[in-house]
């Protein structure tokens, strides 16, 4: 064989070699694509799965929460009305027994798949009975003044033992439900990471691909004009397919963009869509509110309708920046402020105004103020100006001379006596969303002094700040 022939012939193996590379390539991009897609709908239908496990893992928590409150209430109203015989302590007695059947009943049919948290159930139901049973038979010997059998009944400490055993098992039931959340929220976690990772790597295959097409059209395109550079013709016909692939990526790039937006659009609706279903369960509470006789239950509907539309308002407030992670404390808050000063029942009679620097926070930090805020200024609609008194409520976030975010609550009430910071729900969810910010609220009043409160927030996003002053009457 000539050397012309063997060099002919190594030439065509070369060529033939990177042509079987480039198809290689193709195909395992193409594959890359595919499987990738394939593997984040999976974990998508996962993520959905976890969530509603998470969500009635909450549910079953709460019921729980609430039938061994229900228990101590009734306990609590049955000892006041043996102790005084005063009849006031029935109608609280009566309202929390009549639910202790309701709870008992709900976490059996929630417990039904989960046999160890079925069998605690199972187990306190016979206490429960029992110490409802002697609660009972109290309250008819008191009633009848039959004292002296009501306290001997009482003095035998069996119903002590059967509401100790009830608590201790619901403190453990509540705790195996908190564990369950935890470990959800690490799987959810691990899942959004794998979730990340199939999109990351989609994207890599999807531009190897359009680097391997890209390569092989314009290597086409050289050596068709290499060797018919007299067919113009043909070439401008290879010019013309280029110019249209050209357009195609460029439309592919535009639809990505238009695809970037969207996402952009759902996140915000999405977050309004959640803060609408809570204002939803805040009309539904306000209902309710309307047809309840009882003062007690009224209080607490209220207080539940006023912290479920101030997390309403934070969420339908929310407008997050160009990057999609932050927000604009002084936009964010002076919103909140605005949808809680229109809440109000008589909104003449107390003004709320705010005065928040444009501190950049993030959205997670900015839901969480949003809601601590709310609560704060709640608080002091419901207790600072009772029997019609007129007054006002001043907000302010501002950087002390430290350059540690503040936030300052104050307002011209009635003022609070005694222990400052140690009341009920209010303070417990105030020092929570406080400790998240790695802060601690500090209280100074005196009766008809107003109360003011600062609370300092080093764990906040810190970034430059711009004041601004807003006013909502």
């Amino acid at each position: 064989m000539s050397a012309v022939g063997q060099g002919s012939t190594g030439l065509q193996a070369a060529v033939f070699g990177r042509r079987t590379v480039r198809r290689i390539a193709i195909w395992v991009s193409l594959v890359l694509v595919c499987s990738a897609a394939f593997v984040s709908l999976l974990l998508l239908q996962g993520i959905e799965r976890q969530l509603n496990d998470i969500t009635r893992t909450y549910a079953v928590r709460d019921t729980a929460r609430e039938l061994s409150s229900a228990m101590s209430q009734a306990e609590a109203s049955q000892r006041g009305y043996m102790l005084t015989r005063d009849a006031q302590f029935l109608e609280p007695y009566n309202a929390a027994a009549d639910t202790i059947d309701a709870h008992v009943a709900a976490l059996l049919e929630m417990t039904s798949d989960d046999p160890t948290q079925a069998e605690r159930m199972r187990s306190i139901t016979g206490d429960i009975a029992g110490k409802m049973a002697e609660m009972a038979r109290t309250v008819e010997l008191v009633a009848t003044r039959r004292q002296e059998e009501a306290q001997s009944l009482t003095e035998t400490g069996m119903g002590a033992r059967m509401m100790s055993e009830v608590r201790n098992t619901l403190e453990v039931f509540i705790a195996e439900e908190n564990q369950k959340l935890v470990a959800r929220n690490d799987a959810i976690d691990q899942s959004r990471i794998w979730l990340v990772a199939m999109i990351i790597a989609s994207l890599a295959a999807a531009v190897s691909l359009a680097w391997a097409l890209m390569s092989r059209t314009q290597k086409q395109v050289s050596a068709m004009a290499q060797r018919h550079r007299g067919l113009i013709n043909q070439n401008e016909a290879l010019e013309a397919e280029v110019a249209e692939r050209t357009r195609a990526i460029e439309e592919a790039r535009a639809h990505a963009e238009r695809e970037r937006q969207r996402v952009e659009a759902l996140l915000q609706d999405t977050s309004h869509r959640i803060g609408n279903s809570l204002a939803t369960v805040s009309s539904l509470l306000a209902l309710q509110l309307m047809r309840t006789r009882s003062e007690e239950v009224r209080v607490a509907l209220e207080a539940a309708r006023l912290r479920v539309h101030a997390i309403a308002s934070a969420h339908r407030r929310l407008r997050l920046g160009d990057d999609m992670e932050s927000a604009s404390a002084q936009d964010f808050l002076s919103a909140v402020l605005e949808d809680i000063a229109t809440t109000q029942t008589d909104s003449g009679r107390i003004s709320i105004e705010g005065k928040i620097d444009g501190i950049e926070v993030s959205a997670r930090d900015a839901t969480t103020l949003g809601i601590l805020v709310g609560e704060f200024v709640t608080n002091a609609l419901k207790h600072a100006f009772p029997n019609g008194r007129r007054g006002k409520v001043e907000v302010s976030l501002y950087r002390d001379p430290d350059g540690i975010p503040t936030l300052l609550v104050a307002d011209n009430g009635v003022g609070i006596s005694g222990e400052l910071g140690e009341g009920g729900l209010g303070s417990v969810i105030i020092r929570q969303l406080a400790g998240q910010f790695g802060g601690t609220p500090q209280y100074t009043s005196g009766p008809g002094t107003g109360l003011r409160v600062i609370v300092s927030l080093p764990a906040l996003t810190k970034s430059q700040t711009t004041p601004v002053n807003t006013a909502v009457e």
